[in-house]
């Protein structure tokens, strides 16, 4: 009896360990992953880092070396990319000045627009630094507690100590090795999102701490200090891009083009070192893709002739009996010395395109007045005494080849030769018919009385900027006493289309 007791005895207490252990089991935390968590970089840019081969004081040459580098070629550098040269120590940019990259010379050389302030050494880095802002992006599964933490921990280069954070882009042998340089982010430059239900109040500020460069990473860290942050909030951690975090150069065994993918951890806690959730998120910086072409200086100018019998240009209205006149010539035919404006009027049209930056000039000169069989006209004056149509006067204060004024509706009472304008498509006409009275015109610069084309105010049309199918009409008018000598008269007009590029 008392054996059977003994066993018993012993079962009873089993049995009941049994039972405490399925009613009341033991407490153990299990994490969760975050759902939609990501990472993104608002310039996923890889960093430039090459070394230097040569690169003298006040030349803009710079020689990078073609080896063993994270970068070994001007591939991943480009025009206007701001660039300093740091020394083997990584410790700034040496004399804190900054170069800005001109152009690409060939896959080893480029130019910088100044000049080197001091000769470059052969353990010299070129440098290219490329950051921004980094938004780490997730929900939480589990209710993070007060006393609880948000860590996210990113990867910091493994180099040697100070480099994790000295402003200079990192590369090593690995991504293991390799990471983000924090330069200057401090508690300011990193806020995380307010929400109901786990407010950025509850928070507090950001804790950042940087990666020793020989065996920590960086590490962001928050304390839950106020009310607790329930599961199934949607939060977003943001570095600003102001200093912003500096990506990393490429890996020395870097493939071009390829990307090099480095991992994120994000996980909260409870009040000790128990992981409520996780995730690792990824962000992969890659070169950059520079666009480039050669667009050509384009001007077309044309002078075309009119034929019409019908239409008003510069105000008077074309007939059957207008002269038509071509690219090459205005024919006047047998003048009459009785005005008609029918007969005592005609018309070119200059049309333009460029796509010069600066815009254009057209002007035009006449190599003299019209002299008969060609005479020369010496002076601005001369008449039917020696010979030669004169350019018109306008009025009793005269026109020039500079400047305009009305010439009437009936320019008997000032004889010659002069022109006017009429914008058809655009606004570039120098001036315009109707600008004041009936007739605004002017001469054509005369080359033998020593006129200018290109004075001031002699032009005929202009733009500031570039043009597609600027055009206006020249409408030449013409009169001659009947006292002029008979005879066959004619001078040349030459236009010319200057583009400022």
């Amino acid at each position: 009896m008392a054996k059977s007791k003994a066993l018993i005895i012993p079962l009873v207490i089993a049995i009941i360990a049994l039972g405490f252990y399925f009613v009341y089991p033991s407490k153990k935390l299990y994490s969760a992953n975050f759902t939609s968590a990501s990472a993104t970089l608002s310039n996923a840019r890889f960093s430039y880092k090459a070394g230097v081969a040569s690169g003298t004081t006040g030349t803009s040459v710079v020689n990078i070396d073609t080896s063993a580098n994270a970068d070994n070629d001007t591939d991943h550098l480009f025009p206007k990319d701001v660039i300093c040269i740091s020394n083997a120590t990584e410790d700034g940019c040496t004399g804190s000045t900054t170069y800005t990259v001109a152009n690409i010379v060939d896959t080893d050389t480029f130019n910088t627009t100044a000049a080197l302030g001091a000769t470059l050494l052969a353990t010299d880095y070129v440098v290219a630094t490329q950051s921004g802002s980094l938004t780490i992006s997730f929900t939480t599964a589990t209710e993070v507690p007060i006393g609880g933490t948000l860590l996210i921990t990113i990867p910091a280069v493994v180099s040697g100590a100070g480099n994790a954070n000295d402003g200079i882009p990192d590369t090593a042998a690995t991504t293991a090795d390799n990471g983000f340089d924090l330069s200057t982010i401090a508690t300011g430059d990193v806020t995380v999102s307010d929400i109901t239900g786990c407010t950025s109040a509850g928070w507090g500020s950001a804790t950042v701490t940087a990666g020793n460069g020989t065996a920590t990473d960086h590490t962001i860290s928050f304390t839950r200090a106020g009310a607790t942050c329930a599961p199934n909030k949607a939060i977003t951690v943001t570095i600003d891009s102001a200093p912003g975090i500096i990506n990393p150069a490429p890996i020395t065994s870097h493939t071009q083009g390829q990307a090099d993918a480095y991992q994120i951890n994000i996980k909260t806690r409870d009040g000790g070192t128990n992981v409520l959730d996780q995730s690792d998120v990824t962000v992969a910086p890659v070169e950059g893709v520079l666009i480039s072409a050669t667009v050509d200086e384009t001007l077309s100018f044309t002078v075309a002739g009119i034929t019409t019998d019908s239409g008003s240009y510069c105000g008077v209205t074309r007939t059957a009996s207008s002269p038509d006149t071509t690219a090459m010539s205005v024919p006047w035919g047998s003048l009459s010395p009785t005005y008609s404006a029918a007969t005592h009027n005609t018309n070119h049209q200059l049309t333009v395109s460029t796509n010069a930056t600066g815009g254009y000039k057209v002007y035009a000169e006449e190599n003299d007045q019209m002299g008969k069989d060609g005479v020369a006209c010496t002076g601005a004056a001369a008449g039917e005494s020696v010979d030669c149509i004169q350019d018109t006067a306008c009025g009793a204060t005269p026109c020039t080849h500079v400047t305009a004024r009305d010439w009437g509706a009936d320019p008997s009472s000032y004889p010659g030769l002069g022109y006017s304008l009429e914008d058809t498509s655009g606004t570039d006409a120098y001036f315009e018919f109707d600008d004041s009275g009936t007739f605004y015109a002017k001469q054509f610069a005369d080359q033998e009385a020593v006129e200018v084309r290109s004075d001031a105010g002699a032009e005929l049309m202009s733009n500031a900027g570039p043009v597609s199918g600027s055009a206006a009409y020249v409408c030449y008018r013409i009169d001659i006493t009947g006292t002029q000598p008979a005879g066959y008269y004619y001078n040349k007009i030459k236009y010319t289309a200057v583009p400022t590029f």
